[in-house]
């Protein structure tokens, strides 16, 4: 990538960060409705752990950390950057992108990591803060399995942007991208662990998403997190969430070239 291309990308990521500000009612209501989210999951939780010291190996300390970092994680890309994407799939402005010189899935890349700064990680810093002085909420504190913990969590966004891409580009054969977007919603949140711990599903279930790149999304820098892998065990984990995306974007790229053929030009 040249310097000139690579100067366009941060602009992009700027003027995504400069949407957010822009919208800042939207970003207000986000954040109401995830702070919500995360205490009626903690309720949840609650309930479900009383007159139990653990349940599939995580006793309730743990799992109160498990809900906070699941949070971290999915409210690092949001609906915001997803919408955006298949937005301009579904208005027709995609075409614009078609004359600019720069591609259409590192632009959208550029624009989701600018979203990220802002709305992502000014999210987990309230709702994470609000989080540990309320619930009493803790993370494990040694330097190494924390470094770990950010390249994974960096890592998952990146796994989970391709999964966003991926299923944006369908609105290309489509005429809505809310079906998709719940579709897409529904399969992430379950197979990456979100909803529950993936030891909490059956054998042959846990093993199946295990296999999927999901898992790397939340399950991943969820158990680093919590220290239940060793050092090496981490990186090796780390190193499957690159395969993926390796893996993710080469289909991403393959798809968009397939989805390009649906575009149909009207007018003069």
């Amino acid at each position: 990538m040249s310097v000139a291309s690579f100067k366009k990308y941060i602009t992009l990521a700027l003027c995504s960060m400069q949407n957010t500000l822009a919208y800042r009612l939207s970003f207000i209501l986000n954040f109401l409705a995830s702070f919500i989210g995360l205490i009626a999951m903690y309720c949840l939780w609650q309930a479900v752990y009383t007159g139990r010291d653990q349940l599939s190996g995580f006793t309730w300390e743990q799992m109160q950390a498990y809900l906070l970092v699941t949070f971290f994680v999915n409210s690092m890309l949001s609906y915001y950057s997803e919408s955006s994407i298949s937005g301009k799939i579904i208005d027709g402005s995609v075409m614009m992108d078609l004359l600019r010189p720069i591609q259409f899935q590192k632009a959208r890349l550029a624009e989701t990591l600018g979203s990220c700064v802002l709305e992502g990680l000014l999210s987990c810093i309230l709702i994470g803060t609000a989080a540990v002085f309320t619930l009493g909420i803790s993370l494990p504190q040694d330097g190494v399995g924390m470094l770990q913990f950010g390249i994974s969590m960096l890592s998952s966004i990146f796994v989970k942007f391709c999964i966003v891409y991926m299923s944006a580009l369908l609105c290309f054969w489509t005429t809505s991208s809310f079906g998709i977007y719940w579709a897409r919603t529904s399969i992430t949140n379950l197979l990456s662990g979100a909803l529950v711990p993936l030891t909490f599903f059956p054998g042959w279930l846990e093993s199946l998403a295990m296999a999927l790149p999901f898992q790397g999304i939340v399950n991943t820098p969820v158990r680093i997190a919590l220290g239940m892998t060793g050092r090496a065990e981490a990186w090796q984990m780390i190193g499957v969430q690159w395969i993926w995306i390796i893996l993710l974007w080469l289909l991403g790229r393959w798809l968009w070239s397939r989805a390009v053929r649906q575009i149909t030009i009207h007018g003069g």
